[in-house]
């Protein structure tokens, strides 16, 4: 027989006890709630300090139920996180591989170039540093441009000797007094650079146009393409410049006449650095003829 669906809990000591309890701490919150409720409103100082002795109790449980709620939502995360970082390391690895093959080939490449040399007896130079001075003028208003240093033939600057920045190529000596110096830009339209671009080589011109950028033509017989932001740096060729000091690179896509911008402006440069020429005795370099007035 099925029970009646109103049944009273004085059947069962339990349920009594149950719903005795029930009702007692509803009584028991509504007056904490109460006496809360005073306290703030006639004491606010004690209720400020039984607000921090319960801030305290709380604090260390709601700190650990933060932390286990983030960990498990953290669980498909760093799921997701472990297997791309398997996968990440793994790519990582294949390009470290690819990587050392190319070390490889290139550490292969230079022991023959050295073995080379040693078999043709080459003999390399280095360019050795002669004064570091101060450009005290450049002109920047003319199609001629040339700079002062304020060091001369009493500090061991030479007619010829190439003049670079922290960032490339200046110019080259090309009047001499016992403590200034004169420098033919590269960006004036009487200089001309030897120069190789970076990414394969190829032999090119840099020529000034004056009005503040350069001219790149290409060197060999055939028609080359000309990237924007292709690089160039001196060959080394005439025995004047150094070779691998940048000079310029590409502004906008051509075929055989490129635009480039110079990589060291000497407006804004203080100081400057006077080289040795590469080569010496390659050649003796001329002075260009005086600017007409």
């Amino acid at each position: 027989m099925a029970p009646p669906p109103n049944r009273r809990p004085g059947f069962s000591r339990r349920a009594q006890y149950g719903l005795f309890i029930s009702y007692v701490v509803a009584v028991g919150g509504a007056l904490v709630g109460a006496c809360l409720l005073l306290l703030s409103t006639f004491n606010p100082p004690a209720f400020a300090a039984v607000r921090g002795f319960f801030s305290e109790i709380v604090t260390p449980i709601a700190s650990g139920l933060d932390w286990t709620r983030r960990g498990v939502s953290g669980i498909p995360g760093g799921i997701a996180s472990y297997f791309g970082v398997r996968s990440e390391n793994a790519a990582l690895r294949a390009q470290v591989e690819r990587d050392r093959a190319l070390v490889d080939q290139a550490r292969a490449i230079t022991n023959e170039n050295r073995r080379l040399r040693a078999m043709l007896r080459l003999r390399d130079r280095t360019a050795e540093p002669v004064v570091a001075a101060r450009l005290v003028y450049s002109s920047a208003s003319s199609t001629r441009r040339f700079a002062v240093l304020n060091a001369g033939s009493w500090q061991g600057v030479r007619t010829g000797m190439p003049v670079r920045g922290p960032n490339g190529l200046i110019g080259r000596v090309v009047e001499v007094s016992p403590n200034t110096a004169r420098v033919l830009l590269i960006l004036d339209p009487e200089s001309i650079v030897p120069v190789r671009r970076v990414r394969d080589g190829l032999p090119a011109i840099a020529a000034g146009r004056g009005d503040g950028l350069l001219e790149i033509r290409s060197a060999s017989a055939a028609q080359a393409q000309f990237e924007a932001g292709d690089a160039f740096v001196t060959s080394g060729v005439g025995g004047v410049f150094p070779p691998n000091i940048a000079v310029g690179r590409v502004s906008r896509r051509a075929r055989d006449l490129a635009e480039a911008a110079p990589l060291a402006s000497p407006d804004t440069l203080d100081f400057a650095l006077v080289q040795q020429m590469f080569l010496p005795e390659a050649g003796q370099v001329r002075a260009p003829e005086a600017a007409p007035r």
